[in-house]
């Protein structure tokens, strides 16, 4: 009789692999809940509580699906769940509005970033959450489709008219005229790193 005890789904043995693997994505979820929340200290309680719940919820998670769109399907849900709370609480969205009061940048990279930024924020919240997910978390067009519940087609959609937009706000009138070291501004103009299909 073989009395070999077996391991559980759920055991302490096979938590940590996947749980290290959530922290991989953290500085990704933070690019993505600063451009929604458009506030660094809001992003970052944004980050916390995406965490806390997919910490508390990992036994649901499938393995073999995909942990980064799981992970940022969390973020977008609980965003948006915070803003409806906020509506019905007649709180506002001003806050959400707010812009950091950093001391103005000093070169010229920065100036761009800036720039970038200020430009986010004209976007339509869909354009922009397709352009961040695909340009700045790197996922692919089909994980951005799975996070934002939409199609295919409507997530390249989105993107593009969030390029041409971007760029247009920018006063660029193609790639040359973006800072090299800005990254979101090239993926955007480079077709961001998920790739046409």
């Amino acid at each position: 009789m073989d009395v070999t005890p077996r391991p559980h789904a759920s055991s302490p043995d096979s938590e940590p692999p996947l749980r290290m693997q959530v922290l991989e994505f953290l500085p990704a979820l933070r690019a993505f809940a600063r451009s929604l929340t458009r506030n660094r200290t809001e992003a970052d309680d944004l980050v916390q509580e995406t965490l806390l719940k997919a910490l508390a919820n990992i036994d649901r998670f499938d393995p073999g699906t995909n942990l980064r769109a799981w992970l940022f399907t969390i973020l977008r849900n609980t965003y948006y769940t915070d803003m409806r709370k906020r509506r019905r609480e007649n709180e506002g969205l001003s806050v959400l509005a707010q812009q950091d009061s950093n001391v103005g940048p000093s070169q010229d990279w920065s100036m761009t970033l800036q720039s970038l930024e200020e430009a986010l924020t004209h976007l339509p919240d869909d354009q922009r959450e397709a352009l961040v997910l695909v340009g700045a978390a790197g996922l692919s067009y089909e994980e951005a489709a799975e996070v934002c519940g939409c199609a295919l087609g409507t997530i390249k959609s989105r993107v593009n008219r969030a390029r041409a937009k971007l760029l247009v706000l920018m006063g660029a009138s193609d790639t040359a005229d973006v800072v090299e070291g800005d990254a979101i501004a090239l993926s955007a103009a480079h077709g961001g790193r998920g790739g046409e299909s």
